[in-house]
């Protein structure tokens, strides 16, 4: 009797488990982005998942810019449709998918750097505890790009 019971609660932790790991797992939320230049915060992003099972990512929140007397506000040197907008609110990254034949590891999308303009690939690595995410944008191939690790924060707000 003792061992249905040890083993009831020992299938339950397990259980209980799997849903916090799958949870913990998710690339929808809210991200710290770090500039991989200067190792400063940049913003906090919300990663959401659309109708069409891309996800997309907006500025949500900007870091005062330390040591900087001029704050970008809007999208300057962006092309249409993103040229003049505010970047609080702007869509940085669309198109973002799941790669089938790799978990937590996202393809095909297209990243947005407000700072200079440029349109990237792009493509995301989710870590295993679902706390960090790895974005990559290049041009051509992988190779020719640069990353940013963004780190998993509770809110909208710093």
């Amino acid at each position: 009797m003792n061992i249905r019971i040890l083993g009831g609660i020992l299938l339950g932790a397990v259980m209980m488990l799997g849903g916090v790991v799958a949870h913990a797992a998710s690339l929808e939320g809210y991200w710290r982005t770090i500039d991989d230049k200067t190792g400063q915060q940049v913003s906090i992003v919300e990663i959401k998942k659309k109708a069409d099972d891309t996800y997309g990512v907006t500025v949500v929140y900007r870091y005062p810019q330390l040591g900087s007397t001029h704050v970008l506000a809007n999208c300057v040197k962006c092309p249409e449709p993103f040229k003049n907008k505010p970047i609080l609110g702007l869509e940085i990254a669309w198109g973002i998918k799941e790669n089938p034949k790799e978990p937590n590891e996202f393809i095909g999308g297209r990243i947005l750097e407000p700072k200079t303009g440029n349109i990237y690939k792009g493509k995301a690595s989710l870590s295993a505890d679902g706390k960090r995410v790895r974005m990559r944008g290049y041009v051509g191939v992988s190779a020719l790009g640069r990353s940013q690790v963004w780190i998993r924060t509770d809110s909208a707000n710093p």
